[in-house]
């Protein structure tokens, strides 16, 4: 996971941004989130819904939002423009979790062959812990949504992320030791069909990698806001997370169809306190 120097960096610079807003006399909202993670992965094959549905797991966060529309110095609205009454900048510290297996076509009672074997035989762990930053935009006004002018207030964001990532794998297979290549299936380290330039018996990068490791990633999502009272809001949002990394998963074969880096899929309901 993140070590400590990159922890206190990162906080840091988070700390940085919110002291610069604060002083400008913003207000702040605080909220907790939590919901289902549908983790895409190199387990199964690419666009198997059988492998992504059953590859599903659990993620949680607390965020806090600077709101530009609102003062909290003077209890006041600010200044009336575009920027401050449409956008929103939200951190965000988080966690999730998904068990990984394979499902879907080569797994298939009919299939008895030793590498379907050894695919049923071979589990995952993914778990990550998150940092970062988004902008959000509300296409309605924020200071009619907070008026009662309306119920629900739409928005869109875009942002990036620090993931420290923590994988697990394991086998069923075999003596059990997961980096033994007699234990897990043969095309992922030594098979010349899908890669004509490697000589027959060559052996490729092995596959599975469980050392802790950290990247970057792309967040958007699409939610919606649900006015709750003067102080509180209910959320539902749906992300999107990109990472920069083929190896958050702790597994990343060079067969013909993992052309995509790891990404995730999060549902997410939330509870929002304004605290100004």
């Amino acid at each position: 996971m993140l070590n400590p120097k990159q922890l206190v960096l990162i906080c840091f610079l988070l700390f940085g941004i919110n002291l610069i807003y604060s002083q400008l006399g913003f207000s702040h909202e605080i909220g907790v989130i939590a919901g289902p993670v549908e983790f895409r992965s190199d387990f199964g094959s690419r666009f198997e819904e059988e492998t992504n549905l059953g590859n599903s797991g659990i993620g949680i966060g607390i965020i806090h939002y600077i709101n530009f529309a609102y003062r909290a110095d003077c209890n006041c609205y600010s200044t009336d423009n575009y920027f401050n009454d449409h956008f929103k900048l939200r951190n965000e510290v988080s966690w999730n979790k998904t068990i990984l297996d394979h499902h879907g076509f080569w797994v298939q009672p009919d299939k008895v062959s030793i590498n379907a074997d050894k695919l049923r035989a071979h589990h995952g762990v993914a778990e990550n812990f998150d940092i970062g930053t988004q902008l959000e935009y509300f296409p309605k006004s924020i200071r009619s949504f907070q008026a009662f002018s309306y119920k629900f207030a739409p928005f869109i964001s875009l942002g990036i992320h620090y993931t420290s990532y923590n994988p697990k794998a394991s086998t069923d297979y075999g003596d059990g030791d997961v980096l033994n290549a007699s234990n897990i299936y043969s095309y992922w380290y030594q098979d010349p069909q899908f890669l004509p330039s490697i000589p027959s018996g060559q052996q490729r990068e092995y596959p599975i990698n469980t050392n802790i490791g950290s990247s970057w990633s792309m967040v958007t999502s699409v939610g919606v806001r649900y006015k709750l009272t003067v102080l509180s809001d209910l959320m539902l949002d749906l992300r999107w997370q990109l990472y920069f990394s083929d190896w958050i998963d702790g597994f990343n074969h060079k067969l013909s169809f993992n052309k995509f880096n790891d990404w995730l899929i999060w549902l997410n309901f939330g509870y929002i306190y304004y605290l100004n």
